[in-house]
């Protein structure tokens, strides 16, 4: 039986009216993604459309979840917002603090012995608070969720960028802040701008080698890193309905990596499936008496050119096995002779030392066997492995499946690591050097979701490609970027050429699922009782300080650092080692900014102190600063904030002083969590105007005393000379988020309403 059925029906007879409402009063068929929307509108039955792409809008999300590096900074948070409980379903996984190393059980030993200060915390907060508290080892979050908690036609927020995986069953499942989970829980509306609708019509059928993971790689290299920001990514057609619900989360999960707000696909009968296979037919039964409003109109999908803003096409039967990266997950190559050319000409290392499967985008039990049937072959036809191979399952239910029906031995046959049951690698939690920065130039390829340098390993010469589990599987075995199993052989022990045979697996296990221990604690019914502690002494958490407004005269602000390129939230808060200081804001605030490039020098985590003349870290300077009382501003590209949904990347530099952020565009989730932080979050009316930032400036902001929705802000930029340049400053601020500011943060707001 489900979690939370009877808030799943509630669901289901609230959509059915606030459905019908919403297209009388648009008088036209809806999106899936609309009728989602519209039946989770703060205000109840919908009164007027709304404009894609610039209504601000309320609405109420069903339940929220969150990972253990943000769920401590957001627990801390909520901790300070006066309420005895979460007032939605939400939940805490453990699965980033635990490093790969030598295997599961070790490993995870090792994560229980280092970090049971942060375990022991996000259980008693959980149980205080009434919420589900999910064990270390008990699996990747997004495929916890899948299999327990998501539900077609849903709203659900969680503090991860990959939520958007609960989208292959049909969710519309948003990655946020901390701050934003915080007034949910606190029985607050959450605010979104309504969603621009993307379209993406899937004909033929996938086979061979091509698997979903080829589809959001494709995607990928067709609206780039950015080219969903804003938007949700609606998948439909026969190739849609034809492919498996985990399938279907693959796509949906990778949506993080193109920007978009969330990607999701119509109820069909493989989430059906999926559904009553994870013991919950009573799920899939109340689905079933509201199909037509869990997928959209039949004319949307006739007529699609009509009510999406853009449409994409792709013919799944023409659709190969794709590689893309190095370095950013939209530069696709197509296996074989196409990888040969590139990495000739950009120099790659041909050579694989290892292949990574699982993290949350690939970890099911229908990837793990069907990489499996690529390893079974090379045990049968004799092959040895010239690279690496290291396996996470998504979840202790997938994992103990998976060992029961074998699958795992196989792995192990081929001396594969089998690492626990948490995201590993994929998030920089991967012991593989003792000196990562000094490490050597080398390629690996995973089928994991981000590849950003320095990103599995911390090695930034690591080359990372990215790909689905069975050829991740046959480029491990060939130990080659640019083996194309579909035509190449291999020569075995015996000296014999082979070649492998098309990848097999199954969608669901045939013997269905079986677990001892799913790793899940359930809070108690009254937390009125239970102590949380925190020690002030303590490295790893800190009882959060409010933050003071940074009010309307921000004059003699100092530049920190002009980032150059490619700005994402690793290079603002890393993660791998840092991790563990994620419940600690002074502390994990000294690794602020020391992964971006600084424009002036082109070196990481080196920049001038203009009140010495000195150059430091970028940590050091900016506490210098502060504690001359000098507010700074940090200068940034496009795009800037891509990448995880950690609002660290926001609150580090709002701790040491920066009062704003001025970059040329913004990902969607970084935006609102400067804006939640109380900084301002602000691009240049006029790109070009990033070039007339200078090392030594000094910014004056002339208007802020006007700060209002819609009014573009004045900046006086001050150079070393003397000489001024006046520059205009757009935002997308409404006048609830200029209160934030106002107020110093968006928690202190709700702490001021929930004291009146």
């Amino acid at each position: 039986m489900a979690f939370d059925i009877d808030m799943i029906k509630g669901v289901y007879t609230k959509m059915v009216e606030r459905v019908d409402k919403a297209r009388e009063i648009g008088g036209k068929p809806l999106t899936l993604s609309e009728k989602i929307l519209y039946s989770h509108l703060w205000d109840g039955n919908p009164t007027k459309t709304f404009v894609r792409g610039k209504d601000y809008v309320d609405f109420a999300p069903d339940r929220i979840a969150c990972q253990d590096a943000t769920a401590q900074m957001a627990l801390l948070q909520f901790m300070q917002a006066g309420k005895s409980k979460v007032a939605v379903p939400t939940t805490v996984h453990c699965d980033h603090l635990i490093q790969a190393k030598e295997g599961a059980k070790t490993d995870l030993k090792h994560a229980n012995a280092v970090s049971s200060e942060v375990f022991n915390f996000l259980e008693s907060v959980s149980n205080k608070y009434g919420i589900g508290f999910w064990k270390p080892g008990a699996g990747i979050i997004h495929q916890v969720v899948l299999e327990n908690y998501a539900f077609p036609g849903g709203m659900m927020i969680g503090t991860d960028s990959h939520t958007v995986n609960a989208g292959g069953l049909g969710m519309v499942a948003i990655g946020v802040g901390g701050a934003d989970a915080v007034d949910v829980m606190a029985g607050m509306a959450w605010e979104l701008k309504f969603p621009k609708l993307i379209g993406v019509r899937l004909t033929g059928k996938l086979s061979g080698w091509t698997a979903p993971k080829d589809v959001i790689l494709k995607v990928a290299e067709i609206l780039t890193v950015k080219g969903g920001t804003g938007a949700i990514v609606e998948y439909f057609g026969p190739g849609a309905t034809s492919m498996s619900c985990t399938g279907k989360g693959t796509i949906s999960n990778m949506g993080a990596e193109i920007g978009a707000t969330t990607s999701t696909f119509g109820y069909d009968d493989s989430m059906e499936r999926y559904l009553r296979a994870t013991d919950r037919a009573d799920v899939a039964d109340a689905a079933n008496s509201v199909k037509e409003y869990l997928t959209a109109d039949a004319e949307v999908y006739a007529n699609p050119e009509q009510y999406f803003d853009q449409v994409i096409d792709i013919n799944l039967s023409e659709l190969g096995p794709l590689l893309n990266g190095p370095f950013t997950p939209d530069l696709s190559t197509e296996v074989g002779s196409a990888m040969t050319e590139k990495a000739k000409a950009n120099d790659w290392p041909v050579r694989v030392e290892w292949g990574l499967i699982g993290s949350c985008t690939n970890s099911s039990y229908e990837d793990l066997s069907r990489a499996s049937s690529i390893a079974q072959q090379a045990l049968d036809k004799g092959l040895k492995m010239k690279a690496e191979l290291g396996i996470n399952p998504g979840s202790e239910q997938v994992r103990y499946t998976a060992e029961r029906d074998g699958i795992l031995n196989v792995f192990e046959k081929l001396d594969a690591k089998i690492f626990t049951n948490a995201c590993g690698p994929c998030i920089g939690q991967w012991a593989r050097y003792s000196d990562p920065k000094n490490a050597p130039k080398n390629s690996i390829v995973h089928s994991f979701n981000r590849n950003f340098a320095k990103r599995a390993d911390g090695n930034p010469n690591t080359h990372a490609f990215v790909a689905s589990p069975e050829l991740t599987a046959a480029i491990a075995v060939a130990g080659r970027l640019d083996f194309n199993p579909l035509r190449d052989k291999l020569i075995n022990e015996n000296g014999q050429e082979v070649m492998f045979d098309e990848p097999t697996g199954w969608e669901l296990p045939p013997k269905g699922f079986a677990v001892e221990d799913a790793g899940y604690v359930e809070p108690v019914a009254d937390g009125s009782s239970v102590k949380v502690s925190v020690s002030p002494t303590s490295e790893r958490l800190q009882l959060l300080t409010p933050f003071e407004p940074i009010g309307n005269e921000i004059k003699g602000a100092k530049l920190l650092i002009k980032a150059f390129g490619k700005c994402t939230t690793d290079h603002i808060s890393m993660a791998g080692p840092w991790l563990r200081f994620r419940g600690h804001l002074d502390n994990i605030s000294n690794n602020c900014f020391i992964g971006a490039v600084n424009a002036f020098g082109q070196k990481t985590n080196f920049v001038k102190n203009q009140l010495t003349g000195d150059y430091a870290g970028v940590p050091d300077t900016a506490r210098a600063y502060k504690a001359a009382g000098v507010k700074t501003v940090v200068v940034g590209d496009h795009n800037y904030g891509e990448g995880s949904s950690r609002e660290h990347a926001a609150m580090e530099p709002r701790h040491l002083g920066v009062a704003a952020v001025i970059v040329k565009s913004f990902a969607r989730i970084h935006e609102t969590n400067l804006k939640k932080q109380g900084m301002l979050g602000l691009t240049f009316a006029n790109e070009a105007d990033y070039d007339l930032i200078q090392e030594d400036d000094t910014f004056n902001f002339t208007d802020l005393n006007a700060f209002t929705q819609g009014k573009q802000l004045t900046l006086e930029v001050v150079h070393a000379d003397g000489s001024k340049d006046i520059i205009m400053l757009n935002h997308t601020y409404n006048q609830s988020q200029i209160e934030w500011y106002n107020e110093g943060s968006a928690l202190n707001l709700i702490k001021k309403q929930n004291a009146v």
